[in-house]
């Protein structure tokens, strides 16, 4: 009887995963922010607003998701909200200034983060990885699409 050897990716990635959290909620935790809200800042540019549908398709997650993590980020004056100015019903999102300084020290966080998983890698084993895990995650995002 031939058996199926257990998988090796899924677990690797979930333990990826969830370290990779783990670490970033320590590290966001010194600016003040929970995690997804680092991804959520991350996608915003203060000359150009976004619409909170988009926005949630950009972060793969629900526009009630993204209402929920707005208010807190408006609370702390780093995003503002609008309504669209040809569309009443859109709501669109904008960067503060003090949101814009948020978002820098994000994404120095990610950089220190990032500079501290690759330390030992090669150039190479970086490209490779790098390639491996966008397929991987595109391949994710667009099954994720078709179930929702």
């Amino acid at each position: 009887m031939l058996t199926k050897s257990p998988p090796i990716l899924v677990p690797s990635l979930l333990s990826i995963a969830k370290s990779t959290r783990a670490f970033l909620t320590i590290l966001l935790a010194e600016i003040d922010l929970h995690p997804g809200q680092d991804q959520l800042l991350d996608r915003l540019e203060i000359e150009n607003p976004v619409n909170v549908s988009t926005l949630a398709e950009l972060l793969a997650v629900r526009p009630s998701t993204v209402s929920k993590m707005l208010d807190r980020l408006i609370e702390r004056g780093l995003v503002s909200r609008s309504a669209n100015a040809r569309d009443a019903r859109r709501t669109m999102v904008h960067l503060t200034p003090a949101g814009l300084e948020a978002q820098r020290q994000v994404r120095e966080i990610w950089m220190k983060l990032e500079a501290d998983l690759t330390a030992a890698l090669t150039p190479e084993d970086i490209a490779v990885l790098d390639e491996s895990l966008y397929r991987a995650g595109d391949i994710l995002t667009q099954r994720l699409r078709r179930l929702r």
